[in-house]
């Protein structure tokens, strides 16, 4: 079959042996719009003008064109037509393309970028320069251009060569454009289709087409050559650079807004830092607008305490707010040396480290091992030495820190060493701010201590001693003759300097109260229970105090769904004084920390506090007249 006159070219061979889509196709379409973003704009960075001190600017656009104006889709359509679905999964892809080629008006996206070099040597056509960057992205697979200055190509955010089919992976019908204009003005435009292998009249194919002319040379050999760009507008690139254009853009990728956030999610750097500039649609994100986009409710969550899986609004703060420390990580040769901006504040639910690379593109959000709920964040940004061997460890779709990919064995123990280092020494700043920001309340524990030895001393006291009753419930204590008796060590009790252990009664039940008596109109008792100091944890912070009781040895309260707390004063002799401390004169919010959730305070009671797996946590907001010297024992109704 002549070729020659088509402009879409696949590669003839003997027999169909592979009847799937290409793997990473799945993997970038599971990876939606971000990734598309994502990979897009590392390009544009990558191809940054060199020794050029703006920054790169990048235009998204989505909109609507004519399917006639699509150069070659006709013959694309006739490929789709012909293809055979060999397993449910392609049948079914085969389907969806099938589904869609019969639209008039296609949805598209763009991706346009200024201040770059864009491609080279397009009038070679399929070359195997190394200098002709148009071959290497129009014709070769699994490969990216290599930079002849080795800190240019370090920093570059490329490196495994598969992120070009991120744009196929967009389309409905796996389709993607890409036009060019060279330093000379030199416009051209080339494309990919990736199908699978297919017969097409009884001849087969490759799975790639390629929107690209074909010329025969001496031998019956023939070789690919781009195109002149002529085409619809939507196709043109008039000034030195890349332009993508993705048609038949899937449904799920055409948001204006996700599409901003993904720029803002993995680029709030390069941005900040003046490299890069997006236009979306109309919308500029710069250095001076990009906090207006992650500070709108439109966009990102503003309450702190619920940034639980978006922490862009976080890294950003951060960055612009905190003063960078050093941080080394070692492989077990060397020792990177990274500027690491930290921030601690305990309304942080969720403890993330943005790991970024020096062209400003963020590789995750990385989880340090036993701290991902510590309340901190944090961005990690290295120098040159440091971003060669964070490329090196990125995952194909640059959205992780891996080993897995690297085959020799030696260099991957040392990636494996790295990447526990990181989160061990991350570990020890966080266990460093934790200990700064949550001083050990010396006179708060001392007096905690001291009373239940004084509790201790008087129970000791009291067997050496008669008790005379006097009026008004009052007791009157006289020494009796003789010295008191030598006390035997009780069962769970130590001595001085042996560990302490826990007590065998976690909680003492007190005389039962109704339900009534507590503003409750059922008049079902509740149990009652004074809890023991060593089962209560409590830590003041700022104007927060939280508070902890573990009853998993207690078998009377642990089996409990939720339980009611009540607090008296009690000074530092162990004095009780039931009726002096308001909750609500004192608190202004009661918060349930395992649900989330503000209790209802009743009658000076915290009432539902949710017990769940033995454990109940308070988080008590302070008023200002709050006095935080106050020690309290605590009542506990089921």
């Amino acid at each position: 079959m002549n070729q020659e006159n088509k402009l879409c070219q696949f590669s003839p061979i003997p027999n169909i042996e592979e009847s799937n889509f290409n793997k990473i196709l799945e993997r970038f379409f599971n990876l939606r719009i971000s990734g598309l973003t994502r990979e897009n704009t590392q390009n544009s960075l990558d191809g940054r003008l060199l020794g050029f001190d703006g920054p790169v600017i990048l235009t998204i656009k989505t909109g609507v064109i004519k399917k006639k104006d699509i150069p070659g889709i006709d013959e694309v359509i006739d490929r789709i037509s012909c293809l055979k679905g060999r397993n449910s999964y392609t049948k079914e892809a085969i389907q969806h393309m099938r589904n869609k080629v019969d639209q008039g008006d296609v949805a598209y996206i763009s991706f346009e970028d200024f201040n770059t070099r864009g491609l080279k040597g397009a009038f070679n056509g399929q070359s195997d320069s190394s200098e002709d960057t148009w071959a290497i992205y129009a014709y070769n697979k699994g490969v990216h251009s290599e930079e002849e200055d080795k800190t240019v190509e370090t920093s570059r955010g490329g490196s495994h060569g598969v992120g070009k089919i991120a744009s196929n992976a967009a389309s409905d019908l796996n389709l993607m454009y890409f036009a060019n204009c060279d330093d000379e003005g030199n416009q051209h435009l080339g494309g990919t289709v990736q199908l699978i292998e297919h017969s097409f009249h009884n001849q087969s194919y490759r799975s790639t087409g390629y929107f690209t002319d074909i010329k025969r040379l001496d031998g019956n050999k023939t070789k690919f050559y781009p195109f002149e760009n002529n085409f619809n507008e939507v196709f043109a690139k008039n000034t030195r650079g890349l332009k993508i254009i993705i048609p038949f853009l899937r449904e799920e990728y055409n948001n204006e807004r996700e599409i901003i956030k993904s720029v803002c999610d993995s680029f709030f750097i390069s941005i900040l830092q003046k490299k890069l500039e997006v236009i979306v649609n109309d919308k500029k994100i710069t250095s001076d607008t990009i906090q207006g986009y992650v500070s709108n409710t439109d966009y990102y969550v503003q309450e702190v305490a619920e940034m639980k899986d978006e922490f862009t609004a976080l890294y950003v703060n951060t960055y612009l707010n905190e003063e960078p420390r050093i941080l080394s990580v070692s492989d077990g040769l060397n020792n990177y040396q990274f500027n690491l901006y930290f921030r601690y504040e305990e309304v942080i639910p969720k403890g993330r480290v943005a790991i970024v690379r020096t062209i400003g593109m963020k590789i995750e959000d990385k989880k340090i091992k036993n701290n991902a709920n510590k309340p901190f964040n944090a961005v990690l940004i290295g120098g040159a030495a440091e971003d060669a061997y964070l490329k090196s460890l990125e995952n194909e779709s640059h959205t992780e820190l891996s080993y897995d990919h690297i085959k020799d064995p030696q260099l991957q123990k040392r990636a494996k060493k790295f990447i526990n280092n990181l989160s061990r020494e991350m570990s020890k700043v966080i266990e460093e701010a934790i200990k700064k920001n949550n001083p050990t309340d010396g006179a708060m524990n001392t007096k905690d201590i001291l009373y239940v030895i004084e509790n201790e001393f008087k129970k000791d006291l009291s067997n050496a001693m008669s008790t005379v009753m006097i009026n008004k419930g009052k007791s009157l204590v006289k020494l009796t003759a003789g010295a008191p008796e030598k006390k035997k060590k009780r069962k769970g009790e130590t001595k001085p300097g042996e560990p302490k252990t826990r007590t065998k009664n976690p909680v003492k039940r007190v005389k039962p109260q109704t339900a009534a008596s507590i503003g409750n109109e059922q008049e079902q008792t509740r149990d009652k229970y004074v809890a023991n100091p060593d089962i209560v944890e409590r830590i003041i912070m700022g104007n927060k105090e939280m508070v902890q009781f573990d009853f998993r040895e207690s078998k009377e309260i642990n089996k409990e769904p939720t339980c009611d707390i009540s607090l008296s004063i009690i000074d530092g002799m162990g004095v009780e004084y039931t009726d002096e401390f308001n909750i609500h004169e004192n608190y202004s919010t009661v918060t349930d920390r395992i649900t989330g959730k503000v209790c209802r305070v009743e009658n000076n009671i915290i009432k539902n506090v949710v017990i769940s797996e033995g454990m109940a946590q308070l988080q008590l907001d302070l008023k200002t007249n709050y006095n935080k010297a106050l020690k309290f024992v605590y009542y506990v109704e089921v």
